[in-house]
């Protein structure tokens, strides 16, 4: 989906004492959200609601970013992550993000559950780089191989500091 927001350069943060919360279906469309993330975002309950999560995607995210998000949602595994989302009003706010799957009492997967909480500035002094390198890689790689080719990067940077991508995150929240 394509936003038809235009981003500009005004940052909202989180409290250190907030969350955002939501909830979407095996497709990513959203089933729930709290006040928070309608709060930071701008964005009304019925505008969120039986949308997909993308809708808050900010275009200085990598593809790559969410394609190992979904490899390892769909292997059953939780992604942490450091997410710029997109407001309505074309501002942006960073998270550090946790999506788990949501297994009903059955074993099923019924959809994904994201708490999100505020990152610490330095961490984003890191991933911004780390991001912006993937868009060129992506740019470079073209289209049909760009989220790819992205995520190939961002294994090869946690590989070169010894480290996995979880890791590599951990790492990151404690700066």
């Amino acid at each position: 989906m394509k936003n038809r927001i235009t981003p500009r350069n005004e940052e909202h943060e989180l409290r250190d004492d907030e969350f955002i919360v939501s909830k979407t279906d095996t497709r990513g469309v959203i089933t729930y959200c709290n006040r928070t993330l309608m709060r930071i975002s701008g964005f009304s309950e019925s505008e969120l609601f039986g949308k997909q999560h993308n809708i808050i995607r900010h275009p200085d995210m990598p593809r790559g970013a969410y394609r190992l998000m979904w490899q390892l949602l769909r292997n059953g595994d939780e992604f942490f992550g450091y997410v710029k989302n997109l407001c309505r009003d074309g501002s942006y706010y960073w998270v550090l993000a946790n999506v788990t799957p949501d297994i009903n009492a059955d074993g099923k997967l019924v959809g994904y559950y994201s708490v999100r909480r505020k990152p610490t500035r330095k961490a984003i002094a890191i991933i911004e780089p780390i991001y912006k390198r993937m868009l060129d890689v992506e740019r470079q790689a073209g289209a049909k191989d760009a989220p790819d080719a992205s995520v190939a990067h961002l294994k090869q940077l946690c590989a070169e500091q010894g480290v996995s991508y979880d890791q590599f995150i951990i790492q990151l929240d404690q700066q």
